[in-house]
């Protein structure tokens, strides 16, 4: 018999193949890459995180994952391609962040990997564009900081992970570590999260509801 075509739902959440497979040649790539040369606890940055839970997007059509990452990647992404750039330029850091970049000590090639910062900002528009944005993305996003944070107390304070330990603009804690958390989620939900969570609502509509599509009456709707 012949298969049936696709639906509207389903071609809306499929993704090419090559790119799921391309998802998981660069997993295959850069985990084990960035794990050599900076440590396990590196994939608690978000920026990390983001290309992981990207790709496990990926391959299960997730548009809750994709959305989700798309608020937290959006506007950070923007910041390390504007930090990198400045060094570039103007021989320092405007923000702070990307200093390993420019660290002669750890391969070229493993460093040129964070450019993934200056490709996933589109990557994850066009995939919305494809699923729709999730509009849990924005409270599933915050959840993920939250624990990322918390984690990121956990490791070497040295590293300062996700800026758990002292922020990026005056390199200072903001009170005991639980409030110095507390401030620096919030921080992120209301400057980088909301505003990018709005701006994605408006330009995007909602994932496609799954099984057939309705008939439509003659009512308004």
């Amino acid at each position: 018999m012949p298969s049936l075509p696709a639906t509207p739902f389903e071609a809306r959440q499929r993704f090419p193949a090559s790119l799921r497979w391309g998802a998981a040649v660069w997993l295959a790539v850069w985990f084990p890459a960035y794990w050599h040369a900076w440590g396990l606890a590196n994939f608690l940055h978000l920026c990390d995180l983001a290309v992981i839970l990207t790709c496990i997007g990926v391959w299960t059509d997730s548009a809750l994952l994709i959305s989700s990452q798309a608020v937290s990647s959006l506007l950070v992404d923007a910041a390390w391609t504007l930090d990198a750039g400045w060094k570039i330029v103007a021989g320092h850091q405007l923000i702070g962040g990307t200093e390993y970049v420019f660290d002669p000590r750890v391969a070229l090639w493993i460093r040129l990997l964070s450019l993934f910062h200056v490709a996933l900002p589109p990557l994850l528009l066009w995939m919305i564009s494809r699923t729709g944005y999730d509009r849990r993305g924005c409270g599933f996003q915050s959840a993920i900081a939250l624990v990322a944070f918390v984690a990121g107390r956990l490791a070497n304070p040295a590293a300062n992970i996700n800026f758990s330990v002292r922020d990026p603009f005056w390199h200072r804690a903001w009170g005991p570590p639980a409030m110095h958390v507390g401030v620096s989620v919030l921080f992120m939900v209301i400057v980088v999260y909301l505003p990018t969570h709005l701006a994605l609502k408006r330009f995007y509509p909602p994932p496609a509801a799954s099984g057939p599509t309705p008939q439509h009456s003659g009512e308004m709707q």
